[in-house]
């Protein structure tokens, strides 16, 4: 116990102690340099991770989920925007950007360890996966639908009787949100068996 006493009391004098060789505003300056290389390589990093082709760079994105976008309007559209992995799946909020990212980082365990590295791991999954992103949207109010789909600006005379009826009443009042009804609108329906409203 002494040794370590000493050894914490040493490690203090020495963190403490000015710099022989350097001057204080020659550390400031380092280390605020410092600080941005740090902070460009790391938003760096995190635009890179935040791309489709960083999304659909595993197989088990491309020959999965990817494939059955491409056959929704989601990905093809009379107005010819069209919808990326991350617009969909990672908020643009810097906060819950972060929150995400490090949530994704069980998906990086996954990818190392195989958890559905092959077409019919995935479709044993999928249930799984698709209730863990419908939790998330759930949550948060369907925040990354809201990014482009924004309530305030809808024409309810532009939809179906029905799409406006439920617009304008259960989305209006918060009683549901996009993903309440939406479910399967990019990627295909796991089993839905006991799920409300779905039986």
């Amino acid at each position: 116990m002494k040794k370590l006493i000493e050894i914490i009391r040493i490690g203090w004098q020495t963190l403490t102690k000015p710099s022989v060789h350097y001057s204080l505003g020659f550390l400031v300056i380092g280390g605020f340099l410092a600080g941005i290389i740090f902070w460009g390589g790391f938003n760096t990093a995190l635009e890179l991770t935040n791309t489709e082709e960083f999304c659909i760079s595993c197989h088990e994105m491309e020959d999965n989920v990817y494939q059955e976008i491409q056959s929704t309007i989601h990905f093809t559209n009379r107005s010819g925007v069209r919808a990326t992995c991350p617009d969909c799946h990672v908020p643009h909020n810097w906060t819950d950007k972060i929150a995400r990212k490090m949530q994704a980082s069980k998906e990086v365990w996954g990818k190392i360890f195989g958890t559905i590295s092959t077409r019919e791991k995935f479709l044993a999954k999928r249930r799984e996966l698709a209730e863990h992103e419908w939790a998330r949207l759930s949550a948060n109010d369907s925040l990354e639908c809201r990014n482009c789909h924004d309530f305030e600006y809808m024409d309810f005379t532009e939809q179906s009787p029905r799409a406006a009826a439920m617009h304008s009443t259960n989305l209006a009042s918060g009683e549901k949100t996009c993903i309440d009804c939406h479910k399967g609108i990019a990627h295909q329906l796991p089993d839905m068996e006991g799920v409300e409203g779905w039986d």
